[in-house]
């Protein structure tokens, strides 16, 4: 039985992108795939654990990190080793959901990162890439109107924007992490008024980002983004404080 029919959407203790390369690399291990061995397609993958296509690429960009395979351009993915690095060794895409405390390490990097794709995007975007970045906006807007999950469009409009600044690196960045980058812990403890003030705000500050990357100015995305992901911080940091609070009282 595939991943994604196991658990309708989460397994639980992580991501099922980190179920399956997990699942992958002990197979790894086991000698089922070795050194130069070429790993089953995207599509096998996808069907072979029942799986998104999403989930698939998380999982590749997780062994990729731990440099046990890598992507040839038309070739597939092949095996470089069957030796990890140490898993006591913390890595970038692990996030533990249930810790502010890591959600707050994940966004002290995003800050840095993202900032800088954002100012990279107002100077180098395509007339297409702004286009999409609008839409994708635009789409962000759509789901809080309709009442629907936000995470999906919210990542789709980070990424939009990580593709303008026309760089390989800040794509791989984002698809290593993948849906750590949008933890909805934050969400989960809010009254439905809360949550819809909530995705209204950020929407709006979404919309200072897309204003900036839209006039070419670097500066004013540059600080647009960082405003924006300093604010979620603060946000969870005052969750944190909050859940604080909580247990001290009930103690």
């Amino acid at each position: 039985m595939g991943l994604e029919r196991q658990t309708h959407g989460r397994k639980k203790g992580g991501t099922l992108a980190f179920h399956l390369s997990g699942e992958l690399r002990q197979q790894i291990r086991d000698g089922m795939f070795r050194a130069g061995d070429k790993l089953p397609s995207e599509t096998q993958l996808t069907e072979a654990h029942g799986v998104s296509r999403t989930v698939v690429r998380e999982a590749i960009a997780s062994l990729r990190a731990d440099g046990l395979v890598e992507a040839r351009q038309g070739a597939g993915v092949f095996i470089l080793t069957s030796s990890p690095i140490d898993p006591a060794t913390p890595r970038l895409q692990d996030m533990d959901h249930n810790r502010i405390s890591s959600v707050l390490e994940m966004l002290e990097i995003r800050v840095a990162v993202e900032s800088e794709a954002a100012a990279l995007a107002a100077l180098r975007r395509s007339p297409q890439q702004e286009e999409h970045i609008i839409e994708c906006h635009h789409a962000h807007m759509r789901q809080i109107q309709a009442g629907l999950p936000t995470a999906e469009a919210e990542y789709a409009l980070h990424l939009a924007v990580a593709k303008a600044a026309n760089s390989p690196k800040f794509v791989a960045f984002m698809t290593l992490i993948g849906e750590a980058l949008v933890p909805r812990i934050i969400l989960n403890k809010r009254s439905e008024a809360g949550e819809t003030e909530y995705l209204a705000q950020l929407h709006e500050e979404h919309g200072r980002i897309v204003d900036a990357i839209s006039a070419g100015d670097e500066h004013a995305a540059r600080e647009a983004m960082r405003a924006h992901l300093n604010g979620s911080q603060a946000r969870y940091r005052l969750l944190q404080r909050q859940n604080s609070d909580i247990t001290t009282k009930s103690g």
